[in-house]
C-alpha cells in the first residue's frame, strides 16, 4: 500500500464508504492533507485514526461520544462497555450450549450410538428466532410477507406513499407488540424511570424536549415497539445520540422497529449485525430486506429515501394520498 491513499481507496481500505470519510472530518475527527488540486490524501496517522473511528462505531458509539473519547474524554464510556459486554457473554452461552451439544454427540459416537438427523439438527443448527408472517394489508395486493429471524433492531422505510405505517402497524399486532404513534405523550408515572437515560442522551449532545421524553417513555414498553417516525421532534444531535443509545440496549429485551427516512437514524454506514432494514418500494411491490453494502439489491433506492434531518425538517407533515 502507497503511503497516502485518495479517498476511494482510503474508504476501500477501511471497508467504508467515502460518504462516512467525508463525514468524519466534516465533524473535526479526521484532517486529511490535500493535494495542489484539492485531492484528499490519507496517510498512515490518518488511515488510524479513521479505523479506531470505524471500531468506535461498531461498537455503538455516535459521532459526538467518538469525539470525545478521541481527545481522552472516558465520560460515557461505562453503559457502552457494559452493553458490549452483555453482548458477547450471550453469544458466549449460546457457544458453549452448542459445544456441549456437539460433545454429547461425539460421545454418544463413541459408545456406539448414532444420532438421529433431528438431533443432528437441533445441535448444529441455531434455533430460529422470532419471526412473523402475515398477507400483507392494502396499497399491496394481499401477497404474504415473512421477516425471520427478527433482530433486536430492525428499521422500516420507504418513500411517501410506499405503505410503510400500514406495515409497522400490521407487524406490531402480528408480534403482540405496542405501535408508538406520533401523538406521543410522555407517561409521569415513567418519568423518574428515564431520568438517568435523558442524562445520558443530553452528555451525548441531545436537547432533552417533550418530545424526547414521550418517545423514552414509549419504548420503556415490557412488549416489542413498534415506533412510527422515530425522528419526529428530534433534532440532529439528539437523533444521533438516541440510535447510538437503542444500539446498545441489553440483549435479551424484546425488539425494536423502528420506522424513519431519517439519515441520522438509519446511518447505512453505521449498521451492525443486530440490525436489519426493511425497504417498501414505491411501486407497491412486497418490502424486502436490504444488505446495507452499496450494489446489493434496493441499495440504491433505500439511499435515496433517506434525507438529513434539516432535509426532513422541510417535509414534515406532508402526507401522500393515493386516489
Amino acid at each position: 500500500m502507497s503511503q497516502f491513499l485518495n479517498a476511494s481507496d482510503a474508504a476501500r481500505h477501511l471497508g467504508i464508504s467515502t460518504k462516512a470519510l467525508r463525514l468524519y472530518e466534516q465533524r473535526g475527527l479526521l484532517s486529511p492533507l490535500r493535494s495542489d488540486a484539492g485531492w484528499r490524501a490519507y496517510g498512515p496517522e490518518d488511515l488510524e485514526r479513521a479505523s479506531e473511528i470505524v471500531a468506535l462505531r461498531a461498537l455503538g458509539f455516535s459521532l459526538a461520544q467518538v469525539a470525545r473519547i478521541v481527545k481522552g474524554d472516558a465520560s460515557g464510556l461505562e453503559p457502552a462497555l457494559a452493553a458490549h459486554q452483555a453482548t458477547l457473554e450471550a453469544r458466549l452461552r449460546d457457544l458453549v450450549a452448542a459445544l456441549d451439544g456437539v460433545r454429547a454427540l461425539r460421545g454418544d459416537l463413541a459408545r456406539g450410538g448414532a444420532p438421529s438427523a433431528s438431533e443432528l439438527a437441533r445441535t448444529l443448527i441455531p434455533a430460529p428466532g422470532l419471526h412473523v408472517g402475515f398477507d400483507l394489508p392494502w396499497p399491496w395486493g394481499g401477497e404474504t410477507f415473512e421477516l425471520r429471524d427478527i433482530r433486536p433492531l430492525t428499521y422500516i422505510t420507504g418513500p411517501l406513499g410506499s405503505g410503510k405505517t400500514r406495515l409497522a402497524m400490521r407487524i406490531a399486532e402480528q408480534i403482540g407488540g405496542v405501535f408508538l404513534d406520533l401523538d406521543r405523550v410522555a407517561d409521569p408515572s415513567l418519568q423518574a424511570k428515564i431520568e438517568s437515560i435523558v442524562g445520558l442522551l443530553v452528555q451525548d449532545g441531545a436537547t432533552d424536549t417533550p418530545a424526547l421524553r414521550a418517545l423514552l417513555c414509549g419504548l420503556e414498553a415490557s412488549q416489542p415497539v413498534v415506533v412510527d417516525l422515530i425522528e419526529q421532534g428530534l433534532d440532529r444531535p439528539t437523533q444521533e445520540a438516541l440510535i447510538a443509545h437503542l444500539r446498545r440496549r441489553s440483549p435479551g429485551i424484546p425488539p425494536l422497529f423502528v420506522m424513519t427516512r431519517s439519515s441520522s437514524i438509519l446511518d447505512l454506514d453505521a449498521l451492525g449485525p443486530d440490525e436489519t432494514v426493511l425497504f417498501c418500494p414505491a411501486n407497491h411491490a412486497p418490502p424486502f430486506r436490504v444488505a446495507p453494502y452499496p450494489g446489493a439489491p434496493g441499495y440504491e433506492a433505500l439511499a435515496s429515501c433517506l434525507a438529513t434531518p434539516e432535509v426532513r425538517a422541510r417535509t414534515e407533515g406532508v402526507i401522500a394520498v393515493r386516489r
